[in-house]
């Protein structure tokens, strides 16, 4: 067995070797500070700098440049943990208590590792090219290689070159290689990720050559990047997030149903549509008011950024009333200000444009009309752009912000601002408008939680409460195909609000299946906001009765999960953990799932598949190794490890529940002002074969920014425990120092009970032989031990 072991090391050994290096590049000298290591060599010198166990910086500096300290995309400091510096001739190894960089001196090269796991290495490491700044890396042959922002290729994105820059794509369905979102990032299969610390346009090369090579491309800038690393997936997103910033929580109202479309055409239009909801008795909490609201037509009136008086006669009355409704109102808002806007001489005179090269305001022509840029890196730029903000939500009662058109949607390369041309700044502009907002409700409106939607950003956005969606999608069922694998992506890179818009974007398409089937898929994708162009609505209840009906079931599904979404939400927010999970965060026993996107995790305790076919009667869903699901709709028990062909319903799709999960759940409610956990529902999926689980459910008062860092919340905690024919739960209640928890009453509904129990220990109870469901009822403060006998 040693003699096996030795030649498996052996062999591993070659095989990195093998990997291509640089022979040009010269080892110098070695230096090192309690900080970072320098290792000079003939055509510059490398500083790398161990951040945590986890990550690892390296920067190259090339001779006669200096290092540019500057990121736009990580906020963590170092941690000036303790490493080691060892040199040989042929070898310097610099190690953590995780992850290890090691520089072979010639042929010159450095390789990555993860507690002695080989991860990566440099293959010709920096060069540069006539055209561009290249860093180069070898891959191993069957690795699977997710990342780059939003795109719709399929999870394994290897054997493509991306291109970095944000550019919607309109009417895109199953394929998009560029969209409105990229970002210079890429996770492995392997469990490690690359940033490339470096916002100017580029390219990110996943072994298009099909030579086993990455490539990053640049036209300028740092040649920084970090490699982070974990042994498992939930900790590697929560490395990345650390690093870059972690979401702040959003508002709970944030994960309602929302009526929009494109778009409202006036005061009496917006009433008449929340009234309709109301009326039909389906669960809404905010509208969004697409860009109509400061002018009448489509063309010739962005910029103008106020109301449009003869459509919008009373803006303020309105959105009051809205909110005495419990409805939230939204705002579009776009960073171009046209000639023919009310705003441009201000604008000009405001100096908050960006410029030509000789200083002038630079116009030019796009869909809308002839426009500039606000040049939002500029000081004078940003306050003016705050302040149209901060009259609209102070003195109109605004609650959130749709920024559209912000990669910029038309962007000359040779349009200058405040900190560089527009080629250089272009990916991080969307991120620094986001920034501008977020940091505009910290000094101003500092108890309240912003709510920004976003259809472009950069590595690291998540952290200004960005939320974004995925852009234009054709209201087809090419188009639905393609959503879970988006989201799934960006939530992987940070971004796990990212969403569609249900139903379709593009195209007056009328198919009320389409539309059935993208709402179903909703209820379980971080946000639910049906939203396209008004010539087919986008609103449930403009909807024929059928399929009204259809997605008000979905709807108020949505709003019964509330507690177990809220949950997740936090998770998100103190962990970076992402809502919609790939299959392969909970399953790697197939290196087949490392590509699979027919079905996703919702938290850990949902598989969801969701139906994305027209007129299909049933399709395959597989279910994951180690556990047993249960239908969340029949109570049906599927054994784990496993691809069953399910049979299709028209009112939900595949949605399953793992055993030994806890779900809270409340009656539907109209909107989130009515949300209280004084009265919930607690189902545990009671299965024989998990002797123990966890589970919790996290509360606050869903507005307060930074509840859970200044004790402003509660925690219920879930335990359960069987053996020898006894189930334990147990309940404890964690509060935090400044917050009042009130008693709740609990009905506790376990599933999968297929005889009346013996007894049930202090408390009354119900037990159901055909549904097999077991009910307690009792009211929880502090702790409480229910103890079940068979």
């Amino acid at each position: 067995m040693k003699f096996k072991n030795l030649l498996l090391v052996i062999f591993y050994g070659i095989s990195i070797s093998l990997f291509a290096q640089n022979a040009n590049r010269k080892f110098v000298s070695l230096s090192s500070n309690k900080s970072f290591v320098k290792v000079q060599t003939n055509d510059g010198w490398y500083r790398i700098l161990p951040y945590s166990n986890h990550i690892i910086e390296t920067s190259f500096i090339p001779n006669n440049e200096t290092y540019n300290p500057h990121s736009d995309a990580v906020v963590l400091k170092p941690k000036n943990i303790p490493f080691k510096v060892v040199e040989n001739k042929q070898n310097i190894t610099i190690t953590t208590k995780g992850i290890k960089a090691t520089i072979t001196k010639s042929p010159f090269q450095i390789s990555y590792y993860y507690k002695n796991d080989f991860l990566i290495s440099e293959r010709k490491g920096y060069e540069k090219t006539n055209k561009y700044e290249v860093i180069d890396f070898n891959l191993n042959p069957t690795e699977v290689l997710y990342g780059a922002g939003e795109r719709a290729l399929g999870m394994n994105r290897r054997g493509y070159k991306l291109q970095l820059y944000n550019r919607a794509h309109y009417g895109y369905e199953t394929h998009s290689e560029l969209m409105n979102y990229t970002m210079p990032l890429a996770y492995s299969s392997k469990k490690y990720a690359i940033l490339f610390d470096n916002a100017p346009i580029g390219y990110l090369d996943l072994d298009s050559k099909k030579d086993n090579s990455l490539q990053y491309e640049t036209i300028s800038g740092r040649k920084t990047y970090q490699v982070i690393a974990s042994n498992n997936w939930d900790d590697l997103v929560n490395q990345y997030t650390t690093l870059t910033g972690k979401q702040p929580l959003i508002p709970r109202w944030a994960l309602g149903n929302f009526s929009s479309r494109f778009g409202y055409h006036s005061e009496k239009e917006t009433e008449n549509t929340v009234q309709k909801f109301i009326d039909d008795k389906i669960p809404v909490d905010a509208v969004i008011i697409d860009l109509y609201w400061f002018g009448k037509t489509i063309k010739g009136t962005m910029g103008n950024l106020k109301f449009y008086r003869d459509s919008f006669p009373n803006p303020k009355k309105m959105i009051a009333n809205f909110n005495k409704k419990g409805i939230k109102t939204i705002l579009v808002t776009e960073p171009f200000i046209l000639t023919t806007s009310d705003r441009w001489k201000e604008a000009v005179d405001k100096d908050i444009l960006g410029k030509t090269k000789e200083g002038k305001p630079y116009t030019f022509d796009f869909y809308f009309g002839h426009t500039g840029l606000i040049d939002i890196f500029k000081p004078s730029a940003k306050k003016w752009f705050w302040n149209v903000y901060k009259n609209l939500a102070k003195n109109y009662g605004v609650a959130g912000w749709w920024g559209d058109l912000g990669e910029p949607e038309v962007h000359p390369s040779d349009l200058i601002h405040v900190n560089g041309t527009a080629d250089e700044v272009h990916n991080i502009y969307g991120h620094n408008w986001a920034k501008l907002i977020y940091n505009g409700y910290q000094n101003d409106f500092p108890n309240q939680r912003p709510f920004i939607l976003m259809r472009a950003g950069y590595a690291g956005s998540q952290r200004f409460g960005l939320i974004p969606w995925s852009g234009d999608v054709n209201r087809t069922w090419g188009g639905l195909q393609s959503q879970p694998e988006i989201a799934l992506q960006m939530g992987m890179q940070g971004l796990a609000f990212s969403h569609s818009d249900l139903g379709g974007f593009a195209g007056a398409n009328l198919d009320d299946e389409l539309y059935t089937r993208w709402l179903q898929y909703g209820v379980f994708q971080p946000i639910y906001r049906p939203h396209a162009q008004e010539e087919v609505p986008s609103e449930p209840v403009f909807r024929e009765a059928k399929t009204k009906e259809l997605a008000k079931e979905s709807i108020e599904l949505r709003y019964q999960l509330l507690p177990y979404n809220y949950t997740l939400a936090f998770e998100n927010h103190t962990k970076g953990t992402p809502l919609m999970r790939p299959v392969f965060f909970e399953d790697t026993s197939s290196n087949k799932l490392f590509s699979y996107d027919k079905s996703y995790l919702w938290g850990n305790n949902f598989l969801v598949s969701p139906v994305l076919k027209s007129g299909i009667n049933n399709q395959e869903v597989y279910f994951p190794v180690d556990a047993n699901w249960y239908d969340f709709y029949t109570g049906e028990k599927v054994i784990g490890g496993q691809t069953k062909n399910i049979v299709l319903h028209k009112n939900y799709i595949p949605t399953y529940v793992k055993g030994g999960a806890f779900i809270p759940t409340i009656k539907t409610i109209q909107n989130t002002t009515k949300y209280s956990l004084n009265s919930f529902n607690l189902n545990f999926y009671f299965d024989k074969s998990v002797k123990e689980s966890k589970g919790m459910l996290y509360n606050d008062d869903g507005e307060t920014p930074q509840a859970f860092e200044n004790g402003m919340y509660e925690i219920l905690n879930f335990e359960s425990e069987y053996n020898n024919n006894k189930l334990t739960i147990e309940i404890k209640t964690e509060v935090g120092k400044n917050y009042h928890s009130s008693p709740k009453n609990i009905t506790l509904i376990i599933h999968n009970i297929h005889k009346k129990p013996k007894q049930v220990k202090g408390y009354s109870y119900t037990w159901d032989k055909d549904s097999n469901i077991l009910k307690v009822k009792f009211t929880q403060q502090n702790q409480k031990c229910i103890k079940i006998k068979f």
